[in-house]
């Protein structure tokens, strides 16, 4: 089991993670369960996600450029 250490930053109480726990997003998510306390990293919005694709490429046909679906008699 691997310990880190406790202290005061300001007016807060701080913990010191080890580099093999480093995490990598700049929050986490913190609750009990029981008798521990865990940090949990945020798991980003679809939002946020969205916005890490790269663009569609030049010439890419626009779906909203779709002509609207045919109307059809259904035999019944």
């Amino acid at each position: 089991m691997t310990t880190a250490r406790v202290f005061k930053s300001g007016n807060s109480q701080a913990v010191r993670l080890p580099k093999k726990f480093r995490l990598g997003s700049a929050q986490v998510d913190i609750f009990r369960r029981g008798d521990e306390i865990v940090l949990r990293e945020r798991v980003p919005k679809l939002s946020q996600l969205l916005k890490l694709l790269p663009p569609l490429p030049e010439g890419f046909p626009d779906p909203a450029a779709d002509p609207p679906p045919q109307k059809r008699n259904w035999p019944r």
